[in-house]
């Protein structure tokens, strides 16, 4: 991730912009459980807003400075940090109660991985469990901001079927301003 990026993703205006915009909309989602996967929270803003929704909070970080900054910032919590990819990680089947993704499968090498990544999530996710996620929208404006990024864009138009084809269902793609979707799934109950 280029710095000015990375440096927006942990600022106060980005904060602010979480709580006026996500947080409401993850309350009004429904309840996530007690255990709440979160893929790539980055500097972990959204991390610190799942730990007021819920009991216990799984982070999986690919980059090792960002997961090692968010690690050493919320010791003795109620959040667990992985290092790793969460394509490929090693947590039970069936545990988590929600899984959440905010504005990182851009960031993914391929659509290939992205598509992998939803088959990781729904094995992990207990029945009946909802992955909530958010992206950009592929815009000239988002296409600047990650020069010198990995930048893949999800196409919120074929999002749904590709959910579908990993076994979710109730699949949601909404899109919340010109710049940015939100989607819903949920792994079907047994």
């Amino acid at each position: 991730m280029n710095q000015s990026h990375l440096t927006y993703l942990a600022s106060p205006e980005w904060a602010e912009t979480l709580r006026t915009e996500l947080l409401p909309w993850l309350r009004e989602a429904g309840g996530l459980g007690d255990d709440v996967l979160e893929i790539g929270p980055g500097p972990g803003l959204t991390t610190d807003l799942l730990l007021q929704l819920t009991d216990k909070v799984t982070a999986v970080e690919v980059d090792p400075r960002l997961a090692a900054q968010l690690h050493a910032r919320l010791p003795h919590t109620r959040a667990e940090v992985i290092h790793g990819d969460a394509s490929t990680v090693d947590l039970a089947a069936n545990r988590f109660t929600a899984a959440t993704c905010f504005a990182m499968l851009h960031h993914m090498e391929s659509s290939q991985a992205q598509d992998r990544l939803f088959s990781t999530v729904h094995r992990l996710l207990r029945p009946g469990a909802p992955l909530l996620g958010t992206d950009s929208i592929d815009t000239e404006m988002i296409r600047n901001a990650h020069i010198d990024d990995t930048y893949v864009p999800v196409n919120p138009a074929a999002l749904d079927e590709r959910l579908r084809s990993t076994g979710f269902i109730d699949v949601m793609v909404t899109t919340t301003s010109e710049h940015q979707f939100r989607f819903s799934a949920r792994k079907p109950r047994d």
